[in-house]
C-alpha cells in the first residue's frame, strides 16, 4: 500500500470507527432506557412481560410507554394471521412469498443464497410490521419419518448449523429478529409435547446440540425457542443445563429465550432455568403462579428483572426497525424464490443423458401434481403465496402448447382410478419423452404427525410403472419434503427431486428439465433403500413416555458409512449436466498440534461442456480412535461456480473441533492424538482426494472414559440393534419407565388420550372431540389432521391458554376429578370457575 492508498484508506477507517461509536452510544442509551423501565415497574408488570399478550404479541405496558411487538410464524415465508389473535388455530394469513422449505434450501449448500432468502423474509416482515420471524429450524433429521423434516435442514449438525447461520444473518440484516428452534432434540412429532428423549451426553453434544451451537456463536439470533419435549427427564423450557449452563454460559448467548407455544410446564422453574418469555400469554394461570412464587420466596425478583430486560431488549430493537414504513418487491422475491428452488433441486439420476429435454421434443407430462403442485408443508408454516407456478403451465409457456400433452394419471387424494391411468398411458405412447410428476400428498407430511412409512401413494408408483412399460425415456419429478422409497428406480432414466420448492417451484423445475438452469443441488440427507435400514428403526418414535436414542452418534450417513450398508442415494449426492475434476490436494502441515489450524486446499475444474456449480465436501476420518466414533464426519463445504474449462482453488481451515469428540466424563471436547484422514469429494460416497495428518493433543493425552469406548458402539451393529444393557452402560444409569401413569397418578402433563381409564377423562375427551369438529369445520384436511393429533397427544395443561377452555386452577380441579377425588375436585372447580 503506497502513501496515496493510505490517504484514501484512513478516512474510511475513521468513518467506520465513528459509525461503530455511534452504534455503541445508541446501544448504551437503549440499555439505560430498559433499566429505567424495570426500575419503575411493579412486580405484576414485570410478570406480565414474561408472557405474551395473546398468541402473537408481547405484552405492552401503556403506563410506561412500552409497546407490543408482533411475532409470526416462518421459517420459509411469513405467516401473519389476520384473524382473532386471542384464539388458537390456523387462521387466514396475509399474502407472502412462499420460499422453498428448509429441506430444499439445505440441498442448495449455498450460504449466500440462504442469506439472500433470509434477507427477503426480513423485508416482508418489515412491510407487515412483524418484529420476529419464528425460524429457522435446526433440529436433526434423526429418522426420515419425522413429520416436520421438511422444515429442518439436515441429518448433519455442521451443515444444519451453517445453513441456520446464513438464514439468521439474512433476516437480521434487515433489522428483524429470528427464533432458532426447536431447542433441542425435537426430532419427532409423536407425543412431542410430553415425550422424554433419552440421549447419551455425547450424542446430545455432538449431534443434537452442535448445529444450535454453530448458529448461536456465529449469528446470535434474537431469540432461541425452547422445545416442547423433555431431555433425560427434564422439560427443555425448564432445563438449567440446556438454557443456562450450555446456551448462556458455554456458548455466550445474550438474546431472549422464548418457549414454544404452550411448552411451559412450571413457569417459575422455567424462569429460574433461563427462559425469558412464555408464549402465548396465560391470564389467570401461570402469571398467578409466578406472583405466588415471588411472594413465597421461591423465585427471586432478580430473575424477573433478567427476563423482563431480555423482552425489552427485543422490543426496543424491533421498534427501531418497524418505526419506518417499508415496501418489498413481490416480483423480485418471486424471482429469488425461483432461483432458490432451482438450486435446491437435486438431480438424483440421469442415464443416457435423458435430461435436459430438447425444446422441440413432444413431451408427455403426467401426474396431477404437475398442474396442482405440492409446494410446501402442512401445519404452522403454511404460507398464503403471492402467486403460484405449476410445472405444466411453465413447460407450456417455454415450448408451446403443441409440444406438451398432459394427463393427471391419478387423483390428488392418492386413490387409484383406472381411467386416469389409461389416459396417461395413451399420452405417454404419443410422446418422445415422458415426465411423471409424483410426490407425497399434503396428508403424508403434516406438523403434529409422523409418517408411518417411506412409500409414495400406490397410484403414483403405478403411474411410473405404467409409463415405463410403454416408453423407454421416463423422467420422474418428485415433490416431497423427505426421503421416499423408489421401487421403480431401475426402470426410469432420470429422477429430479424438487423437494417442496415453494411458490416458484414449478417454474424452477421447468428451468432444470429444459437445461435453462444446470442442476447443482446435493442431498443434505441420506435416502435409504428401505425404512428397516434406518438407524433409529427399532426405537422411533418410542412412547408412550420415552423415546430411546440407542443409535447414539450413528445418525444418517454416520451410520450407513460406518457399517457399510447400501443406500438408495448417499448424503451429499447430486448430479449435474457438466462434470468436475478434482486434483492437487494439499495440507499445510503433515503434523499439527490440535490448537493449530490445518489448511487444506485443492483445485476443482469444470471438465464438461456447460457452466455449472459444484459442492466440494470435506470429511475428517479418525484412523485409530479409542473412543467410538463414526467412520467420517463432514467438517467443511464450499459451493463454487465454474465456466467450462475454468479451474478454481478451494481452501478450508480446520480447527481443533474438526478432530475432537465430546468426553462424557469431563464434560468437554477432547482431541485424541493420532492420524486423521482428510477426504474431499462430491458426496460421502464419491470421494476424489485423500490426505493424512497426524494430530497431537495440545492438552496432552487424557483417559477415554469407559462408556466412550464401549465395544457395542465401537463395532456398531449393521441392524442398529443395541441391547438395553449396552444402552444403560452408555447412559451410566437405568432406563426410565416408558409406560404412562395409572389412574390416580395423572398429572397436568398427562396427555388427555391417556386418561380414558377415568369416567371424567373419557368425558373430557368427548367434549374436546366436539370442540375440534366445530373448530375445523370447513378447514382443509392437513390442518384437521394436525388438530386431531393435538387432541390425541396434548397434555391437560395445554387447555390453559388465551381463549382456552380452562384457567390453571380449573385445570387442577378437573385433574382431581379425573384422578377420582370427586368432592375435592368439585370444590376446586367451584372456587376457580
Amino acid at each position: 500500500m503506497n502513501f496515496t492508498d493510505n490517504m484514501n484508506f484512513f478516512p474510511g477507517m475513521i468513518e467506520v470507527h465513528y459509525s461503530e461509536i455511534g452504534r455503541l452510544r445508541e446501544r448504551s442509551k437503549a440499555m439505560q432506557k430498559i433499566q429505567q423501565w424495570i426500575a419503575e415497574m411493579t412486580l405484576e408488570e414485570k410478570i406480565s412481560l414474561c408472557s405474551g399478550r395473546d398468541f402473537w404479541h408481547t405484552q405492552e405496558i401503556v403506563r410506561l410507554g412500552i409497546p407490543s411487538v408482533m411475532i409470526a410464524d416462518g421459517p420459509h415465508g411469513l405467516r401473519k394471521e389476520t384473524g382473532d389473535h386471542s384464539q388458537p388455530g390456523l387462521a387466514e394469513s396475509v399474502p407472502a412469498t412462499c420460499f422453498p422449505t428448509a429441506s430444499a434450501l439445505a440441498a442448495s449448500w449455498n450460504r449466500d443464497l440462504v442469506f439472500r432468502v433470509g434477507a427477503a423474509l426480513g423485508e416482508e416482515c418489515r412491510q407487515e410490521k412483524v418484529g420476529v420471524l419464528l425460524g429457522p429450524g435446526a433440529n436433526i433429521k434423526r429418522s426420515p419419518l419425522c413429520g416436520r423434516n421438511f422444515e429442518y435442514f439436515s441429518e448433519d449438525p455442521y451443515l444444519s448449523g451453517e445453513m441456520a447461520v446464513s438464514h439468521i444473518q439474512g433476516v437480521q440484516s434487515r433489522g428483524i429478529g429470528t427464533s432458532l428452534k426447536h431447542y433441542a432434540a425435537n426430532n419427532q412429532e409423536h407425543r412431542r409435547m410430553t415425550i422424554d428423549a433419552v440421549i447419551d451426553s455425547r450424542a446430545l453434544q455432538e449431534i443434537y446440540l452442535r448445529g444450535f451451537e454453530i448458529a448461536v456463536k456465529k449469528a446470535q439470533p434474537w431469540t432461541v425457542m425452547g422445545a416442547y419435549n423433555r431431555i433425560n427427564g427434564t422439560y427443555c423450557c425448564e432445563h438449567p443445563g440446556l438454557l443456562g449452563e450450555i446456551l448462556r454460559e458455554k456458548w455466550g448467548y445474550h438474546g431472549l429465550v422464548v418457549s414454544d407455544w404452550g411448552a411451559v410446564n412450571d413457569p417459575a422453574a422455567s424462569l429460574q432455568a433461563g427462559l425469558d418469555l412464555e408464549m402465548p400469554g396465560v391470564d389467570g394461570g401461570n402469571r398467578d403462579l409466578l406472583l405466588e412464587a415471588v411472594r413465597a420466596g421461591r423465585l427471586n425478583e432478580a430473575v424477573l428483572d433478567r427476563a423482563a430486560a431480555g423482552v425489552l431488549k427485543m422490543v426496543v430493537r424491533a421498534q427501531e426497525t418497524l418505526a419506518e414504513d417499508f415496501d418489498y418487491d413481490p416480483d423480485a422475491h418471486h424471482t429469488l424464490a425461483r432461483e432458490a428452488a432451482g438450486e435446491g433441486a437435486v438431480l438424483l439420476k440421469n442415464e443416457q443423458s435423458a435430461l435436459p429435454l430438447a425444446k422441440g421434443a413432444r413431451t408427455a407430462v403426467l401426474g396431477a401434481m404437475a398442474a396442482s403442485p405440492r409446494y410446501q408443508g402442512a401445519g404452522s408454516s403454511i404460507i398464503n403465496p403471492t402467486r403460484l407456478d405449476t410445472l405444466h403451465g411453465e413447460m407450456v409457456r417455454m415450448v408451446g402448447e403443441a409440444q406438451i400433452v398432459y394427463a393427471p394419471g391419478y387423483p390428488l387424494d392418492g386413490e387409484e382410478e383406472e381411467k386416469l391411468l389409461q389416459e396417461a398411458v395413451q399420452a405417454a405412447r404419443s410422446a418422445e419423452a415422458v415426465v411423471v410428476h409424483v410426490g407425497l400428498p399434503d396428508l403424508y407430511e403434516v406438523e403434529g404427525l409422523d409418517r408411518e412409512h417411506l412409500r409414495l401413494p400406490e397410484s403414483h408408483n403405478r403411474l411410473i410403472e405404467a409409463a415405463a412399460d410403454v416408453h423407454e425415456r421416463v423422467i420422474v419429478v418428485l415433490s416431497c419434503g423427505a426421503p421416499v422409497e423408489m421401487p421403480w428406480i431401475d426402470r426410469v432414466q432420470a429422477v429430479l427431486l424438487g423437494y417442496l420448492g415453494g411458490q416458484a417451484g414449478g417454474a424452477a423445475l421447468a428451468d432444470l428439465l429444459y437445461g435453462g438452469v444446470n442442476p447443482s443441488g446435493k442431498l443434505a440427507e441420506t435416502f435409504p433403500m428401505r425404512l428397516e435400514d434406518t438407524p433409529a428403526y427399532h426405537h422411533f418414535p418410542g412412547g408412550p413416555r420415552t423415546v430411546e436414542y440407542r443409535e447414539s452418534l450413528y445418525v444418517g450417513y454416520r451410520f450407513y458409512d460406518s457399517v457399510g450398508k447400501d443406500v438408495l442415494f448417499p448424503f451429499g449426492h447430486g448430479l449435474s449436466y457438466t462434470s468436475f475434476a478434482y486434483r492437487g490436494l494439499s495440507l499445510s502441515e503433515p503434523r499439527i498440534r490440535s490448537d493449530q489450524p490445518l489448511m487444506v486446499s485443492l483445485q476443482v475444474q469444470n471438465s464438461g461442456p456447460r457452466a455449472g456449480q459444484e459442492v466440494v465436501q470435506l470429511y475428517v476420518a479418525p484412523q485409530t480412535p479409542t473412543a467410538f466414533r463414526p467412520r467420517m464426519e463432514l467438517k467443511g463445504f464450499e459451493k463454487v461456480r465454474l465456466e467450462p474449462g475454468e479451474e478454481k482453488t478451494v481452501t478450508f481451515q480446520l480447527g481443533a473441533r474438526a478432530f475432537a469428540y465430546y468426553n462424557s466424563e469431563s464434560g468437554d471436547w477432547q482431541v485424541e492424538s493420532g492420524p486423521f484422514e482428510i477426504l474431499v469429494g462430491a458426496s460421502s460416497h464419491d470421494l476424489r482426494l485423500r490426505g493424512k495428518v497426524l494430530v497431537e493433543s495440545a492438552a496432552g493425552d487424557q483417559q477415554v472414559p469407559e462408556q466412550d469406548r464401549l465395544p457395542a458402539y465401537k463395532d456398531f451393529p449393521a441392524d442398529g440393534g443395541i441391547s438395553t444393557e449396552d444402552f444403560q452402560a452408555l447412559l451410566q444409569r437405568p432406563l426410565p419407565d416408558p409406560q404412562p401413569p395409572a389412574q390416580g397418578e395423572y398429572t397436568l402433563n398427562t396427555p388427555i388420550a391417556d386418561m380414558t381409564d377415568s369416567f371424567f377423562g373419557r368425558l373430557l375427551r368427548k367434549l374436546m372431540e366436539r370442540q375440534l369438529q366445530r373448530m375445523m369445520e370447513g378447514e382443509d384436511h392437513p390442518n384437521a389432521a394436525m388438530m386431531e393429533a393435538v387432541l390425541e397427544e396434548a397434555p391437560l395443561r395445554t387447555l390453559v391458554t388465551p381463549g382456552g377452555a380452562l384457567s390453571r386452577g380449573a385445570a387442577e380441579g378437573l385433574l382431581l376429578l379425573i384422578n377420582g377425588h370427586f368432592f375435592r375436585g368439585l370444590l376446586h372447580l367451584i372456587k376457580n370457575r
